[in-house]
């Protein structure tokens, strides 16, 4: 039985490299590297004085964790501006944080490798916890230069009018 309902001769899940990031409306660029969507529930144990020698567990609060995005260094400001409405450092007395927009909602979406959307998330109430603007520097490296930037949130949850859409075959002319 396969897991997909529409492509019902696809057997391999989807791959992890295709991917984009969306706020204000527009896709960011140059994004290499999202963390982990997770979240855990807090367990909350009781126990009554008759009951047996085990406890009984309920859930407790619910944490989402934060999500890093990681991307090359270019001239697309757009990682730096959302950290400095946070903390702009030197901006003056009582306007280093820009608290009427330094929280954003952002979308993660997931693509087959055909490029088609596949699946979406909506993140909630995101702000920069943490900025890198960047990497440590070596004469003697050969890599990237990577900035990243951390987002708190408030939750996430599935964008389900995302459906699997009908991937693309090709035929011999």
């Amino acid at each position: 039985m396969s897991s997909f309902t529409v492509n019902t001769h696809r057997f391999d899940p989807y791959k992890n490299f295709k991917f984009r990031v969306k706020w204000d409306g527009r896709y960011i660029a140059g994004i290499n590297k999202i963390s982990a969507l997770k979240r855990s529930t807090e367990i909350v144990e009781r126990r009554q004085g008759a009951d047996p020698n085990t406890s009984r567990k309920s859930p407790g609060r619910t944490k989402f964790e934060a999500i890093t995005l990681e991307r090359g260094i270019t001239h697309d400001h757009e990682f730096e501006r959302w950290a400095n409405k946070v903390w702009n450092f030197g901006s003056g007395l009582g306007t280093e944080v820009s608290l009427n927009d330094f929280r954003k909602d952002i979308i993660i979406e997931m693509l087959n490798e055909a490029g088609q959307l596949v699946i979406a998330f909506k993140v909630y109430r995101c702000w920069v916890s943490d900025y890198q603007a960047l990497p440590e520097l070596n004469a003697n490296g050969a890599h990237e230069a990577i900035e990243t930037i951390t987002l708190e949130n408030e939750g996430w949850e599935r964008d389900y009018d995302v459906t699997e859409p009908q991937e693309p075959s090709f035929t011999e002319p």
